[in-house]
């Protein structure tokens, strides 16, 4: 995407040194824009854990570099496989909700399993955490180029007039290592010249939307309104939303979609208002193993001061301020679980399919 007329993604190799991973940290947008250079195992796992970088594919793609950065650290020990099965099982617990990263840190175990030697094992890692990541950027794509034909018939529809569409938290390019998942096919309709609006959720308590989607809209010229969490419903009872595209950390087989908190409540008011409602997401991100997501998706419980506090920018700093009484407690869920029966359907890279195990098969023959 483009920052300041510059093309990035939101990770990759320093140019002249493959043992040190450039990522954009986001704890600092949108008030700063800061690439951060990370060289160590340890140093990844803490930008996964404190979400400098955060988002489906993002995390996926951070935990297969991650692993590389792992293979170098384990090369340097007496032995290499308890070392490398160790941190695996360390970047695993980081973010237990998103199944991107331990789908990529077990691609990596996969990838290398066949190599003899530590130094085949050291490049044959370094190549998948660059596949991974590319293939990240190529299924995003093609989300946009399936997605944008929903956007196309509802303008169609409305005579080429505005489509509105609201999205939670941030599944843009910076979830992504580019394009992102629900931004996709909102940047491949206004590539089209469609008239598109976005509706950009807050997302407390980290407002990723109010941060993050309004940042990537603004730097693109898509037009946006940012509103507060218990809009959206308003919002929809008055006709002044067409479509919501969201995108999920991991659903399930039957089509549970686990994604930040407060989903659940836009897909019921989606529901109640025949608003129809997609998840846009990669395959990386379906969990084929299980089908409740209810009972079997485990929900990340995140540090209470993130409600608590709020980030912001004062006098030219970026500061944090208590919102709460200082010694009430506070419970963070950081996802929550909605039902396939909420959901019209779900946008991937192999088209679009409806929120039933049977159709989601029907993508995936190779998954039944």
């Amino acid at each position: 995407m483009n920052v300041d007329g510059k093309n990035y993604r939101t990770i990759w190799f320093k140019s002249d040194d493959s043992d040190v991973v450039c990522v954009i940290d986001q704890l600092l947008l949108p008030h700063q824009f800061v690439v951060e250079e990370i060289n160590s195992f340890t140093k990844m796992v803490a930008a996964i854990k404190d979400m400098k970088v955060r988002g489906a594919g993002l995390i996926g793609a951070a935990a297969g570099y991650g692993m590389y950065l792992a293979a170098v650290k384990a090369s340097k020990t007496k032995d290499f496989e308890k070392e490398f099965i160790n941190m695996a099982y360390i970047l695993k617990n980081t973010r237990p909700t998103a199944v991107n990263l331990a789908w990529a840190v077990d691609r990596q175990f996969k990838d290398i399993s066949s190599a003899e030697t530590i130094d085949e094992k050291l490049k044959i890692a370094c190549k998948t955490a660059i596949n991974i990541a590319d293939e990240d950027v190529a299924c995003c794509r093609q989300i946009g180029l399936n997605g944008v034909k929903l956007i196309e018939e509802i303008s169609r529809n409305k005579n080429g007039e505005t489509v509105n569409i609201l999205t939670h938290c941030n599944a843009g390019w910076l979830a992504f290592v580019d394009y992102g998942s629900a931004t996709s096919p909102i940047y491949e309709a206004f590539h089209r010249g469609i008239k598109v609006h976005v509706w950009v959720d807050e997302t407390r308590p980290r407002n990723q939307g109010a941060n993050l989607t309004a940042w990537e809209l603004l730097n693109h010229g898509v037009p946006h309104t940012i509103i507060v969490d218990n809009t959206a419903g308003h919002l929809m009872q008055h006709g002044l939303i067409d479509l919501v595209i969201t995108g999920a950390d991991r659903v399930t087989n039957s089509g549970d979609a686990a994604n930040k908190i407060g989903t659940y409540l836009k897909a019921l008011a989606a529901k109640d208002n025949n608003v129809p409602f997609y998840i846009a997401l990669p395959s990386s991100t379906f969990d084929w193993a299980i089908s409740d997501g209810l009972k079997e998706i485990p929900i990340e419980q995140r540090n209470a001061d993130e409600i608590k506090y709020i980030q912001g920018l004062s006098n030219g700093e970026i500061t944090k301020v208590l919102i709460t009484p200082l010694n009430s407690p506070a419970r963070n869920f950081g996802f929550d679980v909605t039902p396939s029966r909420l959901i019209t359907g779900f946008i991937t890279e192999r088209g679009i399919c409806k929120s039933d195990r049977s159709s989601i098969l029907k993508l995936y023959p190779e998954n039944k």
